[in-house]
């Protein structure tokens, strides 16, 4: 697997997120949903959230797309489990890339697509307590 990951420019890392990814699935009713997708390359990301006492208590994501899409979606899941909403929302394309160990420069847009579907998940949930 280590050829291939240094043949493709992929790290250990996304390897083994890509392999062996960690939160696929889904939630049904979640209390937060996002979507994003990216034209350009096709990737389709969906993250879904259950939130108690304003801390992401479990998330799920379902990935359409390249093996960066999937290690990147992957990731966020990870970073955002436990964290509160703030905390959450304050995670960046780059924290997803540098805890991946790095992306090849043209799939980073997909580590974009990963904080986007988490972002969006979020404002989906305090939209709808807003709106009760």
């Amino acid at each position: 697997m280590k050829d291939l990951a240094d043949q493709i420019g992929y790290s250990q890392k996304v390897m083994e997120h890509f392999m062996n990814p960690h939160n696929v699935g889904v939630i049904e009713n979640p209390d937060g949903y996002g979507k994003v997708g990216n034209p350009v390359c096709g990737d389709i990301m969906e993250i879904f959230i259950r939130v108690k006492d304003d801390v992401i208590e479990d998330i799920r994501f379902r990935t359409f797309g390249c093996g960066s899409a999937i290690a990147t979606s992957s990731m966020v899941t990870d970073l955002a489990k436990g964290k509160t909403l703030e905390e959450a929302m304050k995670i960046t394309r780059d924290d997803v890339a540098t805890e991946l160990e790095g992306l090849p420069p043209r799939k980073m847009h997909c580590s974009n697509l990963a904080a986007d579907a988490l972002h969006a998940a979020i404002q989906d949930y305090r939209e709808k307590q807003k709106n009760g």
